[in-house]
């Protein structure tokens, strides 16, 4: 008989491979069994759409997405950026020149505006939002819906617990369990059938409402931060001591304003540095030279013409007009005058020296662009307490002004102002240009102290390293005077990124702490009029506390019975 299946089994299953029509064209058994090409539907521009989009919206690539956000921003705080550090960036121009083109390129010192971060940021955004519209959804039908029907086998849960009865009625014990667990915050539905009375009862809905939250106030931080940079602005002013900065487009050093930040948007308030107070531990202490206590003293011109006092210290900023101003740098500006053969004065102000070292050996720029028969330009370097070194060189030991020292070398030619590109003040091209003393040349390089005046070479004129100190000082300490680098930043937006961060936190913290999890309380009257009653309980991932819940519950119903139970019935056993 074996046999007689044998040979019939074969031309059936052949005939069921070829010929059956319940079966689809590409199923395993249509093709011929020595034929190894499996057919596949064949997607299409569409399929492929549709492909992508589920990839893009699944939540695997939204945490891919904004690990690589976190990635991309490294950069920004690894090198200095245009919008908070100018002039970091033009110091790191000046120690990296080979370096710089390739990393600028990159867009490294613009991170947060660059194509390539805001195509990552872009798509975060698209991910997330096509991740919560269906979780929304889902989470909206479930809220709705009953908790599910009680399990046939709840003794298949591990964690189960069984009690028997001897006396009372299964109805009356599952009415009491149905209010317990309502009681405890559990969404409760009854489902009985002939002997088997239960209550199914859930909850910890608000873990996936937190987790939600925290989704949509992750988006919230995206738009509002996108958005808001539109009508955002940072500036940088560099004021020295005595003058004065309005909030006015033409009066920045360098700014850096959202497309929706009009040339008119700004509040007109005005500053003036009165004087920078600044601290530097003295001589045989530990840490000699070190500054600290770094304070600017401003005047304050609001909106509305009235005037106040106000000190911006680091990571203290002033806040006038909507806009925070905060204290990014300082240094010294010495005041030079340089005079021509006839003796008229060519160029004569305050010149920003960028400190080199803690000891506040600065570096600064001098260019004379008319009145001479050649432009000029001095690279300088103000030592405030000078030690000269066996080299010859001079170094600065101290930041204060303990008998400062400017040295200044002279160079003539083509400045390459008048070419039509910006040229920034803290730099002087030598190229093409004649080095009149210094290093090199046969003439020593100009040493001046406050107050005096040397000749320049060739006969050009003079300069003069004018004294700055108040009438009546008795020494050199307030004979140079000091500038402040200021950033102005305006944000409307920061409020709104903190409400959504503090809603993300409280969302955050509904998903990690809230469990969701599933009970039943189940009574069955067994042929022996005895109640059988069984408690079991679920959970959706890791629930260390389940099985104390479990038995929580049992003995909270065991309570409720025996208060509810007439006097002298047999209490509840445990199976």
């Amino acid at each position: 008989m074996s046999s007689s299946l044998s040979d019939r089994s074969g031309p059936v299953e052949g005939a069921a491979a070829t010929s059956d029509p319940l079966r689809p064209s590409d199923h395993i058994d249509s093709a011929p069994v020595d034929d190894g090409e499996i057919n596949q539907p064949k997607l299409g521009v569409v399929g492929w759409l549709r492909w992508g989009w589920r990839q893009l919206t699944s939540m695997r690539v939204a945490l891919v997405l904004l690990l690589i956000l976190a990635i991309a921003a490294i950069p920004g705080s690894v090198f200095p950026q245009r919008t908070a550090d100018p002039n970091g960036v033009v110091q790191y121009k000046q120690n990296n020149p080979d370096l710089f083109p390739v990393l600028d390129a990159l867009r490294m010192f613009d991170v947060y505006s660059s194509p390539w971060f805001s195509a990552i940021y872009l798509l975060l955004f698209i991910s997330l939002i096509g991740c919560i519209i269906p979780r929304i959804r889902h989470h909206a039908k479930a809220l709705r819906a009953a908790p599910p029907r009680t399990p046939a086998r709840l003794d298949r849960l591990e964690h189960h617990r069984a009690v028997v009865l001897e006396d009372g009625a299964a109805a009356a014990s599952i009415d009491i369990a149905q209010k317990q667990l309502k009681a405890l915050g559990y969404r409760v539905a009854r489902y009985d059938r002939g002997r088997t009375w239960s209550v199914s009862a859930e909850r910890g809905y608000w873990r996936e409402t937190g987790n939600l939250v925290f989704h949509i106030a992750l988006v919230g931080v995206l738009v509002t931060v996108g958005i808001g940079g539109g009508f955002a602005y940072t500036g940088q002013r560099v004021v020295i001591e005595g003058d004065s900065y309005v909030n006015t487009l033409i009066d920045y050093n360098s700014i850096n304003r959202g497309r929706f930040v009009a040339d008119d948007s700004f509040q007109p308030y005005a500053l003036t540095l009165d004087s920078f107070d600044i601290t530097y531990e003295d001589f045989g202490t530990p840490g000699a030279g070190q500054a600290g206590n770094f304070a600017a003293n401003l005047t304050v011109r609001d909106v509305d013409g009235s005037t106040r006092k106000g000190t911006v210290r680091v990571n203290h900023p002033l806040h006038v007009g909507g806009d925070s101003v905060y204290l990014l740098g300082n240094g010294y500006a010495p005041m030079i005058t340089v005079r021509n053969a006839e003796g008229e004065v060519v160029r004569s102000g305050p010149v920003e020296f960028l400190p080199q070292d803690s000891s506040m050996t600065s570096l600064g720029v001098v260019k004379v662009t008319d009145g001479m028969p050649e432009q000029l330009g001095m690279i300088g370097f103000l030592y405030p307490t000078p030690l000269k070194l066996k080299t010859g060189a001079y170094t600065s030991v101290h930041g204060a002004l303990t008998l400062p020292l400017l040295t200044l070398d002279v160079y003539q030619g083509d400045l390459g102002i008048d070419g039509g590109k910006p040229v920034s003040v803290f730099e002087l091209n030598t190229d093409g240009l004649e080095k009149l003393n210094g290093r090199g040349t046969e003439t020593k390089s100009l040493e001046l102290e406050p107050g005096q005046t040397a000749e320049l070479p060739n006969g050009l004129g003079t300069v003069t390293f004018e004294d700055a100190s108040p009438e009546g000082a008795k020494d050199s300490l307030q004979s140079v005077k000091r500038y402040v680098s200021l950033q102005i930043h305006h944000d409307a937006s920061a409020p709104w990124v903190l409400a959504f961060a503090l809603l993300a936190l409280a969302g955050l913290s509904l998903a990690l702490f809230i469990p969701r999890r599933r009970m039943w309380v189940k009574a069955t009257t067994g042929d022996d009029d005895r109640i059988h009653l069984e408690y079991a309980a679920l959970a959706r991932g890791d629930d260390p506390t389940l099985a104390a819940a479990v038995d929580d519950l049992v003995r909270g119903h065991e309570r409720l019975l025996e208060a509810a139970a007439p006097k002298g019935a047999t209490p509840a056993q445990g199976v």
